[in-house]
């Protein structure tokens, strides 16, 4: 990779790089916010069990996974948690969940520092307060956060692109934990060290590092509560006062271009295109995911070529734009450089 220079061309290439990236955060849906249609009435969710000592002891990566996702769709608890990416701030969070009378799941998820940013899941609707925005709901039957959402309720999704290692015992926050390995099945990702406590089964700590092991980004539990009742803030929510949930059903737009190239298990959920507001500049866009993470690719008419790809790096992600013939193709996504040149470099024209 050539490093690029201060010129006024590749200063506008960077500039439209970031344009997309704020667009994907703003605008893109994540695999563990995909939204669904309105379900059934939902049944009363078992009560949560954990087994006893000797039995954990004896459960395979995946079924450690397994015990998570029951646990975290049926047990009342509180967790604190913050998150730390290289270079800044800790990130505080508070994230309640609850099984309530009626049998429907309940959750939060609230940002502590700043002017709050909150969600609020009832059911398979997920509300959503930021400052300065105005609130909205959407059909979901996860709340989208820091943690994969797939991870915490449904790890067999994650089976195709991920294997699950158990390490051993050892001790997190002076608790006995259970030690595991979220391994890339191609070495195209990032992969993940997992910490479960032994006790209650629940997340402790999760660490993802690039493939030297190098750690990238850490999510460290501060603060556990399983309770027999529910929280009682989630006695004064008012679902009437909460914003009426909007149906998307976007509809299937043909593209010109196809993505030839993913790392193993990683598969299109999304595809629309869009018109930059500051530019005017039609962009086609593809949202790719394996669950763990999410790619966003871009495909827009080059209006002039460069003569230098650009990468660049924000905390865990990369951002990546380069002009293949006619085209700049932009990816956006917390994977290796290498692996976001490999997808850009494998796009062609629909039926080459």
């Amino acid at each position: 990779m050539t490093m690029f220079t201060p010129t006024n061309k590749i200063k506008r290439t960077a500039r439209a790089v970031r344009l997309l990236f704020l667009a994907s955060v703003f605008c893109v849906t994540p695999a563990s916010f995909a939204q669904t249609s309105p379900p059934p009435d939902e049944p009363a969710a078992p009560q949560a069990s954990v087994p006893d000592e000797e039995t954990q002891r004896g459960l395979s990566g995946f079924e450690w996974f397994e015990q998570l996702a029951q646990i975290n769709r049926t047990a009342n608890f509180e967790v604190s948690f913050v998150l730390t990416k290289a270079g800044q701030e800790m990130v505080p969070y508070l994230w309640r969940h609850a099984v309530l009378e009626n049998g429907i799941e309940a959750e939060q998820l609230n940002l502590q520092n700043g002017p709050g940013q909150e969600m609020i899941r009832l059911g398979n609707v997920v509300s959503v307060f930021e400052p300065d925005l105005q609130p909205y709901s959407i059909y979901s039957d996860a709340i989208s956060g820091p943690i994969p959402g797939d991870l915490l309720y449904n790890p067999a999704a994650l089976q195709e692109a991920y294997q699950f290692i158990t390490i051993g015992r050892t001790r997190v926050s002076g608790r006995a934990a259970q030690q595991l390995r979220i391994v890339s099945r191609d070495s195209k990702r990032y992969n993940y060290q997992v910490w479960l406590d032994e006790e209650t089964g629940m997340l402790l700590k999760l660490d993802m590092v690039d493939l030297q092991g190098s750690l990238l980004e850490q999510i460290q539990v501060t603060g556990v509560n399983v309770s027999e009742l529910p929280s009682p803030y989630f006695a004064r929510i008012n679902p009437q006062a909460l914003p009426g949930p909007v149906a998307m059903t976007p509809k299937p737009r043909q593209h010109q271009w196809e993505v030839n190239f993913l790392p193993v298990g990683m598969h299109e959920i999304k595809r629309e295109t869009r018109r930059l507001a500051m530019t005017g500049q039609v962009v086609e866009y593809k949202l790719f995911s394996d669950g763990m993470v999410d790619v966003s690719v871009y495909v827009q008419p080059a209006q002039e070529s460069l003569d230098s790809d650009v990468v660049l790096r924000h905390s865990t992600n990369t951002f990546l734009s380069l002009t293949n013939g006619q085209v700049q193709i932009t990816i956006i996504g917390k994977i290796p450089p290498q692996t976001a040149y490999e997808i850009a470099r494998s796009i062609r024209a629909a039926g080459e």
